[in-house]
């Protein structure tokens, strides 16, 4: 299983590559080769997925019932957007343009661990999306972790 934490400044070169940070290259699985998939996420960012990861959340959303329409929906815009990228010999990911555009990333961005996948942020949207209030911080931690 992939762990990833902390957050990393990255840059974007011209052409849209990124060089992984040692601590998510050097955290992704064992046997899991150069392949990881970006996709579109739920907020303005990019989540990257080690292949092993990813495949755990594929086969749960292609599982669903297709005779559904929200879960036709949901597998729609989930699978839609996602691509996969491979490290280079520099250790680095094309990010495909239309992904780029999504998240509005240009030069600097933030690179997230977030335990089993990777979130990319463009730098000047990142901080829009992270708590400032250390109680309200608190009050979610103690919501979802601690209630029984």
């Amino acid at each position: 299983m992939a762990f990833f934490t902390g957050e990393y400044d990255c840059k974007l070169d011209a052409k849209g590559r990124m060089v992984l940070p040692a601590k998510i290259k050097n955290a992704l699985p064992e046997g899991s080769g150069d392949e990881l998939v970006v996709r579109r996420g739920f907020e303005p960012c990019l989540v990257l997925y080690p292949m092993l990861e990813y495949k755990k959340i594929f086969s749960k959303i292609a599982g669903l019932n297709e005779f559904n329409a929200e879960y036709r929906n949901l597998q729609r815009n989930f699978f839609r957007g996602n691509a996969i990228v491979e490290l280079d010999s520099a250790g680095r990911i094309l990010i495909p343009k239309n992904m780029m555009a999504f998240a509005g990333l240009e030069k600097e961005s933030i690179v997230v661990g977030m335990g089993n996948r990777v979130e990319i942020w463009d730098a000047s949207k990142y901080d829009d999306y992270l708590i400032k209030d250390q109680q309200e911080f608190s009050d979610l931690a103690e919501k979802h972790l601690f209630e029984s």
